[in-house]
């Protein structure tokens, strides 16, 4: 398999897909804005604040979890990076549901995407309230308000133009990349040098004297993997960005192959470290592992430096769900299935009406903080961990759909592919299936949430037959 850039003999004119909702978009965001959004996209609010809770409950065993599903989580970018090169879009994958399985993909796909990151943007100013509430400056500061101002900035910055959202993103992650790397070496050294940490001896014995692996067995771990899933919200950021990049065909493979190497270093490395520093008892949900690890060492300043770290993660996966809607609900407004203001730009070439849009549920959001501070976080992880299953979900249908149509001579496949199609495709749609499963027998939360999904199809389906007569009215005036 190769990875070179150049795409092979293109499809015949006529099989080329053309979508209004790539029109009007300046192409601002340079090869170091993709690279970092690629980073930022595999390093969030899932790792930063998720891990501690998820630590406590699987034990050691978590950076297997971490592992496997960043496997199927560069399935579904490579997939979409192989539709991307194939055909830049700011509709990214409803773009090419709409070529592959029609208007109704299109619609299906794009709501799906929508309930993902409605729901992670009130999960991400729910941790940000949370990590503020650290500095005893803002203890006495009530939730729904710290949770209000996060939104308000970030907000305003993403309405402003593409280049500003580009320049937020490029800085959040150099900040969360640094802080990782500057953890990873701290806590080498701790393990290299058995540096005692709150009265425990950092190495190997600290993962085997306190139950192994699997302190709690197996099942611990596989009941995990829907939040694990939900750190990898963001990986397909990247795609949906190569609509307003200048030169995806060179810039989009190196930025997706280097997500693999990545989720190893940072997810896995940090995991095992974590894990090698402390008893898995010692971490908890209510606050970044992070910050446990720098506060237990009892070094002036480093657990403050560190939650400012993490709050930067939160504000940055806020920063990205806003702009992806926002993209994706204009793709989807120019074809009828979406609001008709959600498609309106404004002087920046931004989609400022989809972004207010993903923008008011925050607002609900900022409710859901006043009313219920502290089941938030984890109400709303749940349900946009619904909306990810489904994205991906169709991120792989729309795969497997254009690597039949390769197959009939109906396009052609760029040289940048999905490895072992379409077995990969097949057999990433029964992970996403048996996460599902995962989410039922989880009990609690998780099975409310999957109980909702026939509620949520009934309102998919009601909903299309409240836009099917504008969308057939757009598509005919188009044809």
């Amino acid at each position: 398999m190769s990875d070179r850039t150049l795409t092979e003999a293109p499809a015949p004119a006529s099989s080329r897909h053309v979508d209004a909702g790539d029109e009007g978009y300046s192409k601002d965001l340079k090869s170091r804005h993709i690279n970092m959004i690629a980073i930022g996209g595999a390093i969030g609010t899932g790792l930063f604040l998720g891990a501690g809770g998820r630590l406590a409950g699987a034990g050691p065993s978590l950076a297997i979890a971490y592992a496997v599903c960043g496997v199927f989580a560069f399935f579904v970018v490579r997939a979409l990076g192989e539709l991307v090169l194939y055909r830049p879009s700011s509709g990214a994958f409803v773009s090419y549901a709409r070529e592959f399985m029609g208007e109704k993909g299109a619609y299906t796909a794009g709501w799906l995407y929508f309930l993902n990151w409605s729901t992670t943007t009130v999960a991400d100013i729910t941790a940000a309230a949370v990590f503020a509430h650290y500095w005893s400056a803002f203890t006495d500061v009530p939730q729904w308000v710290l949770a209000f101002i996060a939104l308000a900035i970030v907000l305003t910055a993403n309405l402003i133009s593409v280049k500003y959202f580009g320049e937020m993103e490029f800085w959040f992650s150099i900040v969360k990349v640094s802080a990782l790397v500057i953890f990873m070496l701290v806590a080498i050294y701790l393990v290299a040098t058995s540096h005692p940490i709150d009265g425990h001896t950092p190495g190997l014995a600290t993962i085997t004297d306190n139950g192994g692996l699997f302190p709690s067995g197996v099942l611990p771990m596989l009941l995990v993997v829907q939040g694990v899933v939900f750190a990898y919200a963001s990986v397909e950021l990247c795609g949906v960005a190569a609509g307003e990049t200048e030169n995806p065909e060179k810039i989009m493979p190196k930025a997706i192959n280097s997500i693999m190497w990545r989720v190893g270093v940072f997810y896995v490395g940090s995991v095992v470290l974590l894990a090698l520093l402390l008893p898995y008892t010692a971490y908890s949900a209510d606050q970044s592992p992070f910050v446990t690890v720098f506060d237990k060492l009892g070094i002036p300043g480093t657990a403050g430096i560190m939650n400012l770290v993490v709050l930067t993660a939160a504000l940055s996966s806020l920063n990205s769900g806003l702009y992806s809607t926002g993209r994706i609900l204009r793709s989807m407004a120019l074809s009828g299935s979406a609001p008709k203001f959600t498609g309106v730009m404004n002087k920046g070439k931004v989609p400022y009406g989809g972004v207010l849009f993903t923008a008011a549920f925050g607002v609900a959001g900022v409710g859901l903080n006043y009313f219920m501070p502290g089941e938030a976080f984890e109400i709303v992880l749940n349900l946009a961990s619904i909306g990810i299953l489904g994205t991906w979900g169709m991120v792989m249908l729309c795969s497997l759909f254009f690597w039949y149509r390769s197959k009939n001579g109906l396009v052609s496949r760029p040289s940048y592919r999905l490895p072992w199609a379409p077995y990969t495709q097949i057999v990433t749609l029964i992970f996403l299936a048996t996460v599902l499963v995962l989410m039922w027998c989880d009990g609690g939360v998780g099975r409310t949430t999957v109980m909702l999904v026939p509620v949520i199809a009934a309102a998919l389906v009601g909903g299309w037959f409240l836009v099917r007569g504008r969308v057939a009215e757009l598509a005919a005036s188009r044809d």
